[in-house]
């Protein structure tokens, strides 16, 4: 299992030099993240020992996790991640950034503790991994065509057509099942997870639609060349993803939800939310 103990950064003012030191020591990744190493045990100023959570990450996804102009990787994914690791002492979070077809292997093979991308609980994940309890998100997913599209609204509509969609996504999993039922009607394109060029694979008619969540046109599309129709095809919570029957794992979503009630109660959640999604999609409000 990946998770293992490691040197903890004090969260306050008194060792920001330190804290500088110790990061050029430790390295970046590709993306200037600093990236998971091995260590041995070490305690933080209360002689507790701490333990090193590997975080599983992509660079794609804008306003959620991405690398802005600097190299230097943010979003709400990873900024609310980075709120949790400062009220949980008795742990340290690293990002491991990767494409997001590879996370989930990553997380059965123990190379990342912890999935952070937005994702949606649904039955087939279930199966396999586990979810810590307290939602982080709500959202709704629906299709989504260029703006100039009148003819699709539903998924029956999308028989005959390319649907783009992420290998491994609960909104490819929509299509999937459909297909299933349907005998492989709806044509659809894989793409690795990197959400940017999705605006244009659809105005230009290379696609001819894709499943997003409510919040993701609006973020990804600011000139409006595409829009969402057609009935709310699934409801679900935004979670982290876990290994499954794993105690140390177990855990470790325990402590997560504890950080996400009290950033939920003293309203970071709702400003993490806002600030980069452009609107409060977090707790019961948004369902």
């Amino acid at each position: 299992m990946k998770i293992e103990t490691g040197a903890r950064k004090r969260k306050n003012g008194l060792i920001v030099s330190a804290l500088g030191l110790m990061l050029l020591a430790s390295g970046c990744g590709a993306s200037g993240e600093k990236t998971a190493q091995a260590s041995g045990s070490a305690a933080d100023a209360s002689g507790e020992k701490v333990t090193k959570i590997v975080v599983g990450t992509g660079t794609g996804f804008p306003q959620v996790c991405f690398l802005d102009e600097n190299g230097k990787l943010t979003g709400f994914d990873v900024e609310l991640l980075r709120k949790i690791d400062e009220r949980l002492p008795q742990y340290e979070f690293e990002f491991q950034t990767m494409d997001f077809g590879n996370l989930l292997l990553s997380l059965e093979t123990d190379k990342i503790d912890l999935v952070a991308h937005v994702m949606e609980k649904n039955p087939e994940r279930e199966q396999k991994y586990a979810f810590n309890t307290e939602a982080y998100a709500h959202w709704r997913n629906r299709i989504v065509v260029a703006k100039n599209n009148d003819s699709i609204h539903t998924l029956d509509d999308l028989q005959g057509k390319k649907v783009l969609t992420s290998a491994t996504s609960a909104e490819a999993q929509i299509v999937e099942n459909y297909n299933k039922e349907h005998g492989a009607k709806i044509h659809v394109v894989y793409q690795s997870g990197q959400a940017n060029d999705t605006v244009s694979q659809i105005a230009s008619g290379r696609v001819d639609a894709t499943i997003a969540a409510d919040f993701v046109v609006p973020v990804i599309d600011p000139q409006g060349q595409l829009k969402q129709v057609g009935e709310e095809l699934t409801s679900d919570d935004v979670l982290y993803v876990f290994r499954k029957d794993d105690a140390d794992s177990a855990a470790l979503s325990g402590a997560v939800d504890g950080a996400v009630k009290e950033l939920k109660q003293d309203g970071t959640l709702s400003d993490l939310s806002v600030e980069w999604l452009g609107s409060d999609v977090t707790g019961d409000h948004a369902k």
